[in-house]
């Protein structure tokens, strides 16, 4: 229950008629009023992820997460439902997801949790001095979730490492699985893969507690990428500087 297509499937599926695919269209050629409301949403929709599954085991995954499940509103929808700020409705073989914030429902749909790239920076302004973290997941529908945030005062190592907590607490409470770390400190990058000695106690308590947040995952792996690949979450991370 994991791939994925854009919605304009979906759309282009739901409002063709069962025998080869041709729009209905009364005899003044105007499709009916459902469908003229659907086409017109096409350009809103098509940025919704789309989970190609069958609608009743998703159902039954939700109502088993506790998330209640209600009717469809149209004769296309087979039924749809509302959790953490996003809205799944259910159609034939797919469920589309929007909202604001589609990761934590398409965490409870997806069959096995599914694979996530991690984007984490750290940042310190007079190391030490006041620093804040940054961080996105991305998934191949895009950016899922990102944010950043202030954690008082520490040097720019540590920051980093904070950055690589956070990152991963929050990929694990969406429900991932399979996590890809990408973060533009060598420093963390090699002391968590164990190329090099942690010789500050602080730093070495930090690399304890994501080795015990990556063991969470199935599948793991941790890679250095060069700053302006790594940029948005720099960005994040400095924004919540600027704001505090």
């Amino acid at each position: 229950m994991g791939s994925h297509t854009v919605v304009a499937v979906v759309v282009g599926r739901a409002v063709a008629d069962g025998g080869g695919g041709d729009e209905r269209r009364d005899p003044g050629g105007r499709r009916p009023a459902e469908e003229e409301r659907l086409y017109s949403q096409v350009g809103h929709l098509q940025a919704m992820p789309t989970i190609e599954c069958d609608e009743t085991t998703a159902r039954e995954r939700l109502e088993a997460a506790g998330v209640d499940v209600e009717p469809g509103n149209t004769e296309y929808e087979r039924w749809r439902a509302t959790h953490a700020g996003a809205t799944a409705v259910a159609y034939d073989g797919k469920v589309v997801v929007q909202g604001g914030s589609t990761a934590q429902l398409e965490a409870v749909l997806r069959d096995g949790g599914g694979r996530v790239e991690a984007y984490f920076d750290g940042a310190s302004r007079g190391n030490p001095g006041p620093a804040a973290v940054g961080w996105v997941l991305v998934t191949n529908d895009g950016i899922v979730a990102e944010g950043g945030e202030t954690v008082g005062r520490m040097t720019n190592n540590r920051a980093e490492f904070e950055a690589l907590i956070t990152v991963l607490e929050v990929a694990q409470g969406h429900g991932f699985d399979e996590i890809v770390l990408r973060g533009d400190s060598d420093l963390v990058v090699k002391q968590v893969r164990g190329e090099w000695n942690v010789d500050d106690p602080e730093l070495r308590e930090r690399r304890v507690t994501a080795h015990e947040l990556l063991r969470s995952f199935d599948d793991w792996s941790i890679e250095h990428v060069p700053r302006e690949v790594n940029d948005r979450a720099d960005e994040l991370a400095n924004e919540a500087l600027d704001d505090d």
